[in-house]
């Protein structure tokens, strides 16, 4: 099925519209422009927008929009500032223009980008540098570009709050602004009003990291005029951002996040808000009303707008389960969706795959917000990299033949070194958290008995298995002590060249040559550093992990205190994947105890015995069951320490970064 699966009837209104509204111009006054309000342009057999709009001459102008929200509660509703680049000429013909679309914490406090650029202005405050390449490269091809500050950041009003109500209405507020919803003024605090009576109010957001997290909040409040939406790396579910079912992931809660990004005005009057952060948050990993507020996934059937998502597969800080489970929302709900996966941890496809991704995102943005029928939506939905720089397509993800099927550990010759199959196990496995060691300590000592995990492998494959989707496995085990905290990960035993995500790039280099893509001026170029694959040789390569704290083994919401020596039995959820085992390799699974710097460490050191015959995985293997053929002659290598990318480091609670 291609991405097209679900055409939305009011683009071929919009577009029908637009053409009879250009014919009767046409007959009525040759040559006049076409001024149809609020309508995509009529593009005919026109199948891409060029840069025929001078860039330098383009009108740069700052707003501000009324949120209707006070999240200061200082008495007035909050303005966000909204700076625009629009190109001059069209209004100048009464020609209306789409709007491209970043709403972001970070245009002061840390900067977007892999050069961290930052908003710059004149001594009037007319806004000068527009980070990224988006202004640059869009606006002389006839789109606004539309920078807004969240509440609470730059130049707004109002507190940050985390993906919470000011932050998602923020953005909201724009886009019904862009559509005569709602009010802005030329200055933060006056009273003359600013009307956007140069747009056609049809938007397309983007973003990566917290930028993407806003555009998935807005998109899934339903509102009009949003048509398209471009998360990278984004999060669906704020709790899942801090805890996996509740294992904290962090050493701090959403108000350290805060404190980083708030303006220092805004740091003096948030306090209250602050408090709330704190209280609603539990290090408990409890669910709370403030993470359903921040749970975006449940209106995933409120979302009008198409959605292009970009995720790195290795993403060690916004983690592939917000993909994995925004996507098959999406879907369950109907949502034109394409996708992109990259071996990479949390980098902007700009950073992995320049040329092609922005030859790909102009594409998709004419054919959304310009209604070019340029066969966008009817390409393979998914690209996929499978090693450095390779990448490879289907027309649907997950593809249809994928099925679910549930792989079982059992003893081998040694403790902790035991077997993966289709066939029940029998007996048990036993293991001490160390919380000094984690997944790569795990894998690479996958064929020695170690007392730090229980690790289990297919003999060598016959051929290559695809596994693609989101996995589960259900562990039962019984603890010594009253707190304990799980990790289980799936790993592919083989030598292979990766792209190297636990390096400070997270698997590119920035090389210190420059690319232009689009037109610059004194203040704003459009060049960038160039970047290459870095890339590292392994013997193994952990591709998927889910966490969970033992305690919350009968409510994933709320955990309890265990009793020691009575066997619970959890599943933890593992993040989505798409990764293809060759021949000669083997799957293992490996559960172990705390995972060092992905999950904080529990208050006890508990030794932890798995019961093999009620422990199994349920993975998504392209083909089925039929799929997993192993060499049963194949030799199997003696023990050794097997070599991959380094351990992880340390993660701040910032879902951005150098590379954002």
């Amino acid at each position: 099925m291609p991405i097209r699966a679900r055409m939305r009837l009011p683009m071929w209104r919009t577009l029908l519209t637009a053409a009879l509204a250009a014919l009767l111009a046409t007959l009525l006054a040759p040559g006049a422009a076409h001024t149809a309000p609020r309508t995509p342009t009529a593009q005919g057999t026109a199948k891409e927008s060029r840069p025929v709009y001078s860039y330098a001459d383009a009108i740069r102008e700052s707003v501000w929009v009324d949120t209707r929200v006070d999240g200061d509660e200082d008495g007035r509703t909050d303005r966000v500032a909204v700076d625009i680049v629009r190109p001059r000429e069209p209004a100048q013909h009464g020609r209306e223009i789409p709007v491209i679309m970043d709403a972001s914490p970070y245009y002061a406090c840390c900067g977007r980008g892999n050069e961290s650029q930052k908003k710059t202005y004149d001594a009037d405050g007319r806004p000068v540098q527009f980070p990224l390449y988006y202004d640059n490269y869009f606006v002389p091809r006839g789109y606004a570009y539309v920078a807004v500050d969240l509440t609470g950041t730059n130049r707004s009003d109002g507190c940050v709050d985390i993906g919470g109500r000011s932050d998602i209405q923020s953005a909201k507020a724009v886009v019904d602004w862009l559509n005569g919803r709602a009010r802005a003024y030329t200055s933060r605090t006056g009273a003359d009003r600013a009307r956007a009576t140069w747009t056609n109010g049809r938007t397309g957001m983007i973003g990566k990291s917290y930028d993407g997290t806003i555009a998935n909040g807005v998109a899934a409040t339903g509102v009009e005029g949003l048509e398209t939406i471009v998360p990278i790396g984004a999060i669906s579910s704020w709790y899942d951002y801090y805890f996996a079912k509740g294992a904290p992931l962090f050493n701090s809660g959403p108000d350290g996040l805060s404190n980083g990004i708030e303006s220092p005005e805004a740091r003096a009057r948030c306090g209250r808000v602050q408090e709330r952060l704190v209280e609603g948050a539990p290090r408990s990993g409890d669910w709370t009303p403030l993470w359903t507020a921040r749970d975006y996934v449940p209106d995933a059937d409120k979302v009008r707008a198409s959605v292009f998502a970009v995720h790195g597969l290795q993403d060690l800080n916004v983690r592939m389960k917000h993909f994995g489970q925004w996507w098959d929302a999406l879907g369950e709900a109907g949502v034109a969706r394409k996708l992109w996966l990259s071996q990479a941890g949390h980098v902007d496809p700009f950073d992995f795959r320049r040329a092609d991704w922005v030859r790909t995102l102009h594409r998709w943005f004419d054919h959304e917000l310009l209604g070019y029928r340029n066969g966008v939506d009817r390409e393979p939905m998914a690209d996929i990299e499978r090693a450095p720089d390779r990448w490879t397509t289907d027309r649907v993800w997950p593809p249809r033949a994928t099925d679910t099927v549930t792989l079982r550990p059992a003893k081998g010759t040694a403790p902790g070194v035991g077997a993966l199959g289709t066939r029940r196990g029998k007996g048990t496995e036993t293991f001490t958290d160390d919380r000094r060691l984690g997944e790569t300590d795990w894998a690479s000592a996958i064929d020695t008995p170690t007392p730090a995990k229980a690790g289990f492998t297919t003999r060598p494959l016959a051929r290559d298995l695809r596994l693609s989707g989101s996995s589960k496995v259900t562990v039962t085990v019984t603890p010594s002590a009253p707190t304990a905290h799980l990790s289980a990960v799936l790993v592919d035993v083989g030598p292979a060249t990766i792209r190297d995500y636990a390096a400070g790039g997270e698997g590119i280099t920035t090389l210190p040559t420059r690319s232009c893509w689009g037109a610059s001026t004194d203040g704003d170029s459009a060049c960038f550093k160039d970047t290459e694959a870095r890339t590292k040789a392994v013997d193994y390569t952990v591709f998927s992990r889910g966490w969970a704290d033992l305690g919350n083994h009968a409510d994933d919401h709320h955990g309890r205190p265990l009793t020691p020596g009575e066997p619970v039995t959890i599943t933890l959820d593992l993040a989505a994947s798409d990764h293809v085992v060759p021949a000669g390799h083997r799957l293992a699974l490996i559960v172990g105890g705390t995972d060092r710097n992905l999950i904080t460490a529990p208050a006890d050191t508990p030794t932890l015995t798995v019961d093999l015959a009620r422990t199994f995985a349920r993975v998504p293997l392209v083909g089925g069951a039929e799929a997993l053929a192993t060499a049963p002659h194949a030799t199997v290598p003696r023990e050794s320490r097997l070599d991959g990318v380094a351990p992880a480091r340390p993660l701040n609670p910032r879902p951005g970064g150098r590379t954002s």
